[in-house]
């Protein structure tokens, strides 16, 4: 059946060209078309065919190759100017990066003129434009009610004084925020308006989140804005590059920029005198510094060809992705909670109505936060782990909008420095703050959306975000009293000396230090990107878990091998002494600029110099990276601690139960960030000295597991330290028990428990052969998830002996098979 402004056919015709012609769809569902590149099979085989059969040079030049260059260049900046209806003699095409180096470009000339600029803003700008108001000697952030105010007779730059100053005014032509339009007509009716007597007003439009779905028609330069920036690769996925089309009425602005570059003058004196003759041809002439981007530009002209043969035209995608973006919205709208709470606090319109907020509509944007039953909102990072293994690509955060979030979310001024002071920063885990969302959802549909897309990305809503308040449920929290006897031993030890990499099971019969940080020698190395010194994952590198140490006293190394097929010929080992030898360090501290950093903190991490050590890891994980090591006690103010702490699943009164996905009642988990009063030492863990896992919970888990039909996931996916065994025979009893444990003994040793451990979709990487799949944070996110968050496992610290004259307060140990005594909370 048809949709209103689409047909099942256009949409059976998508379905088939991402068999052919995007091959890297094949599993995946792609939502966010502002801010990811996709480009056609077909484009890069026709650019590719292009390059290998044509030289192409220096324009600069009078090669035949040179030449070649500039007539293609030429031919391609009048079609895209074709492509936007515009006229060549009215309008000039610049080529430049992206969409935010045409905005500098428009900004230089003002910059430069007598007393500089006024500048207008719409608060939906993107913060490249925001950015602008550094360089003006006044900036003004406006609403539509004040643009339109403006536009019949209110001069909002009043304030500012008398002055003759140009002003510039900038806006999207939509919102990459929500998606919401702006009206196309600003440009003429401020010129119109009689507002600013005796002010030169220009229009610099934002087009580049409109571009990729819709038509933009510029066939008149009385109605068009002076300045337009756009992104090429957003509307064709390939190449990289920007333009900015300029409005000749508007030209003479450049006439104050200052700075020119190679190709843009005619003459430069420079000795003796300082003069020069730029070029005045053509005004891209005067504007594109230095060498173009030659092949960028030529792959542009198969980028046209290649978006034409495939999605007709833009009328077409346009009305394509809006039937699409409306079936979504109203598709999330109508989730609701079994107490009939919505699912979804959306912030985008309807992209096919018009409405007083949204009178042009909406572009096929859905913007929005999730919310559990209670109206609390469900952290953006735990919607983006299951987005990850479920293979949706949407984008969250703060977008780099910060008017759109801040009249989305409601979010004053003074809350959002707040924030910023209690260690908001753009890309933290910490984005829920007193309770409120800091970012949102943005789900972006593009040309080659399909209906598909829009039906699973609903499905994955309603499955893991919607709850239903049932009578009854085997509940997932422990059903036995804490102090009931559980007959507990140590199960395994294994400590991970290198982080994120493989772990080093402690043998038999072993007594293996406890130390202040943790067991010893665990996490005490790690591998460090050479350029920036950002520790390295097993998230991003899953090939890290067959990176395996073994720490070898008899020897005094710590021996690594790599249990993968090896790269290229080269040593499959290499050995480090456990003696912190200075000789085999960097000489002194790194500078600030190049210290490393572990889960977002500053370390001063020593770097090993061997060539060998660097380019045995660098060579596995085809990443530049050099071992480091952390030694125990940290170097200074480097020092770290435990994060960890008591989740409210730990402590809320647990009778009330609710349909998968759990959900408890109360108020916000308190950020993860925050730390005992009790600070405890860690090396280079994430959260805790010591992390330890029930063997009776994970038998539950893989029994939860096999019944969606999946397969059965081992101990070593969660990287616990200490693995607890219980000889019950039934593991029902224990299961989940240590969500009320508040202190254990170890054999002779007593340790005080932290809180659980919350999860990411690491544990899902197979530590046998590297592997990812979707479990077990699948599972654990219908049956552990509280508050938003996944968790499973209990971090746990040494508790010193007061006795001090025993052995076993003196040399603190485990071994495997001690036993294990609760004291419950």
């Amino acid at each position: 059946m048809a949709d209103e402004h689409g047909s099942t056919a256009y949409d059976s015709h998508i379905e088939g060209l991402r068999q052919t012609e995007f091959p890297q769809l094949q599993d995946e569902v792609y939502l966010d078309h502002a801010g990811t590149t996709l480009y056609a099979k077909s484009l890069i085989d026709k650019f590719a065919a292009d390059l290998t059969s044509n030289l192409f040079g220096n324009p600069h030049s009078a090669s035949l190759s040179s030449q070649n260059s500039t007539s293609r260049i030429e031919d391609i900046r009048l079609r895209v100017l074709q492509f936007f209806n515009a006229d060549p003699s009215e309008f000039d095409l610049i080529f430049v990066a992206n969409a935010t180096a045409g905005v500098k470009l428009v900004v230089e000339p003002f910059r430069g003129a007598p007393g500089r600029f006024d500048y207008l803003y719409h608060e939906a700008c993107h913060t490249s434009l925001v950015g602008v108001r550094e360089e003006a000697a006044n900036s003004l952030c406006l609403d539509d009610a004040a643009v339109n105010s403006w536009i019949s007779g209110t001069d909002p730059a009043a304030r500012f004084g008398e002055d003759s100053r140009p002003v510039l005014f900038a806006y999207p032509a939509q919102s990459n925020m929500d998606g919401s339009r702006l009206p196309l007509s600003w440009p003429e009716e401020l010129r119109k308006t009689e507002s600013m007597p005796g002010r030169q007003t220009y229009t610099l439009l934002d087009a580049a989140a409109f571009v990729p779905t819709s038509p933009l028609d510029l066939s008149s330069s009385e109605t068009a804005p002076d300045f337009t920036v756009l992104s090429f690769y957003k509307i064709f996925g390939f190449p990289d590059l920007g333009g900015l089309i300029v409005r000749r009425q508007a030209a003479s602005v450049f006439q104050s920029r200052k700075y020119f570059g190679g190709g843009t003058v005619d003459m430069v004196v420079c000795v003796a005198e300082q003069w020069h003759a730029p070029k005045t041809q053509a005004l891209h002439e005067s504007l594109e510094d230095g060498t173009l981007p030659i092949h960028n530009i030529i792959a542009l002209d198969s980028a046209l060809d290649t978006h034409r043969r495939l999605f007709r035209s833009m009328n077409d995608v346009s009305a394509h992705t809006s039937s699409l973006s409306q079936r979504l919205h109203h598709g999330l709208a109508a989730l609701k909670h079994g107490n009939g709470q919505p699912v979804c606090v959306i912030y985008s319109h309807p992209s096919l109505s018009r409405t007083p907020e949204s009178p042009m509509g909406n572009g096929p944007v859905v913007t929005f936060n999730l919310q559990n039953h209670l109206g609390n909102p469900i952290s953006l990072v735990e919607f983006e782990k299951l987005a990850v293994l479920k293979r949706f690509h949407v984008r969250t955060g703060g977008l780099c909008n910060p008017g759109g979030i801040s009249r989305a979310l409601n979010l004053q001024p003074w809350e959002m420095k707040r924030n910023f002071s209690s260690g908001f920063r753009c890309g933290t885990e910490n984005d829920i703050m007193n309770g409120r969302p800091t970012g949102v959802i943005r789900v972006s549909l593009g040309a080659i959306s399909t209906s598909a897309d829009v039906e699973k990305f609903i499905a994955f809503i309603d499955e893991f975000y919607r709850t239903q308040r049932i009578a009854e449920l085997t509940p997932p929290i422990p059903t036995s009293s804490p102090g009931d006897s559980l007959d507990l031993y140590v199960e395994r030890i294994t400590v991970y000396p290198i982080k994120s990499c493989g772990g080093f099971r402690i043998p038999a019969g072993t007594q293996w230090e406890v130390r202040p940080e943790g067991l010893a020698w665990d996490r005490e190395w790690c591998l460090v990107h050479r350029g920036t010194g950002q520790a390295l994952s097993q998230k991003h590198h899953p090939r890290m878990a067959l990176i395996r140490p073994v720490v070898d006293f008899s020897s005094g190394k710590l021996r690594v091998s790599y249990q993968g097929s090896w790269p290229i010929n080269g040593p499959t080992r290499i050995s480090v002494p456990l003696s912190a030898n200075p000789g085999l360090f960097r000489a002194g501290v790194p500078s600030a600029a190049m210290a490393s950093r572990v889960c977002g903190e500053v370390i001063s991490a020593q770097v090993y110099t061997s060539s060998e050590v660097n380019d045995f890891f660098s060579t596995i994980l085809e990443v530049p990276c050099a071992l480091a090591r952390f030694p125990p006690g940290g170097l200074g103010t480097s020092m770290r601690y435990a994060k960890a702490h008591l989740q409210k699943h730990q402590k809320v009164n647990k009778t009330a139960q609710y349909k998968i996905p759990c959900e408890f009642p109360g108020m916000d988990t308190p950020p993860d960030s925050d730390s005992e009063s009790e600070r405890q030492r860690i090396l280079l863990s994430n959260e805790s000295p010591i992390l330890a896992i029930n063997l009776s919970s994970l038998h539950v888990l893989n029994e939860q597991i096999a019944q969606r039909g999946g397969k059965a996931v081992s101990p070593e996916v969660f990287r616990a330290n200490v693995i607890i065994g219980s000889s019950a025979s039934e593991a029902q009893p224990s299961a989940y028990s240590e969500d009320r444990w508040a202190s254990l003994r170890i054999g002779q040793q007593d340790f005080r428990m932290l809180g659980s451990c919350r999860r990411c979709h690491m544990i899902c990487i197979d530590q046998e052969t590297a592997e990812k799949g979707e479990e077990p944070y699948i599972t654990l996110s219908k049956t552990r998830r509280f508050d938003g968050k996944v968790f499973f496992g209990t971090h746990m610290c040494h508790i010193p002996s007061t006795a001090m004259g025993t052995k076993e307060a003196q040399f603190p140990t485990i071994t495997i098979g001690d036993k294990v005594v609760v004291d419950p909370a």
